[in-house]
């Protein structure tokens, strides 16, 4: 008997999730709308929101002046937007 992997994030289908709906006020990692809450790795470590978690958290139930995206996007895309977004925050955008 075997069970399915774990699924992996896609980081292609974030990149186009975020292009598609976060990009607008969020591009390279800044933020358009509330200048210090960028998606850089001090702020979301500062805000309490770098693990992936944390973002699929705030993603799908938004926060703020951030609109939810859970009845907007699949529980799947929010994930891999979600491990993006971490990794560009690593990688300093």
């Amino acid at each position: 008997i075997s069970s399915a992997p774990a699924r992996a994030a896609d980081l292609e289908n974030g990149a186009q999730v975020f292009n598609a709906n976060c990009a607008s006020c969020h591009v390279g990692g800044n933020n358009t709308i509330v200048a210090e809450k960028k998606l850089k790795k001090e702020a979301l470590l500062t805000y309490g929101k770098y693990e992936v978690a944390q973002i699929i958290m705030q993603a799908t139930n938004g926060n703020g002046q951030m609109p939810a995206f859970g009845e907007r996007l699949a529980p799947e895309d929010i994930e891999d937007v979600a491990n993006y977004v971490r990794s560009q925050a690593d990688k300093g955008w």
